[in-house]
């Protein structure tokens, strides 16, 4: 009769020392994930290399000394839809003043960002982030998001949904070399 009492005993203590150990795994997994950083005004850009649709190469830190606007987007998000000629409309104008519309793309196939680029007209860099690294880098939630660099690569101004015609005139020239 003790044995058994002994066996319950130590099963009981064998599965609470389990339990525990799951628990405090459970709990360090939670807390210690690499929390990646909200980017706020002020903070320097991240700088990072990402490819156009025609292949061509483009790193953030190629456009120091200049104004960049860039913008998160995705094909499927009705915002993205409506800003996109607007951004096309002004771009021309203020690449001459020294201003940068990059666009970036979220993880979705590149002959459906080639078949929008091409339904809307656009001519500005459409960059492609395949595998959503920069999309993490800079922590984008929601879709449109925009964030524009000065000329040092600071971020002056995050926006997290659709712009006007006015608005991203105005953003553009805020960013403007002077």
């Amino acid at each position: 009769m003790a044995k058994k009492k002994n066996k319950k005993t130590i099963r009981l203590i064998s599965r609470t020392a389990l339990l525990l150990i799951l628990a405090a795994i459970m709990i360090y997994a939670i807390t210690s994930k690499d929390k990646v950083k909200v980017l706020a005004e002020g903070d320097t850009a991240p700088d990072f290399e990402l490819v156009d649709l025609e292949g061509n190469k483009h790193r953030l830190s190629d456009y120091k000394g200049q104004g960049v606007f860039l913008n998160f987007w995705g094909t499927w998000c009705p915002p993205c839809k409506k800003e996109m000629p607007h951004m096309e409309d002004l771009y021309k104008d203020f690449e001459a003043k020294g201003v940068h519309i990059l666009t970036v793309n979220v993880g979705e196939p590149k002959v459906k960002i080639e078949l929008f680029r091409d339904d809307m007209n656009l001519s500005f860099p459409m960059l492609w982030d395949k595998n959503k690294t920069v999309m993490d880098l800079y922590n984008i939630k929601p879709l449109p998001t925009t964030f524009l660099i000065n000329s040092e690569g600071k971020i002056t101004k995050v926006i997290k949904q659709g712009m006007t015609e006015q608005q991203i005139y105005q953003y553009l020239e805020s960013i403007q070399p002077k």
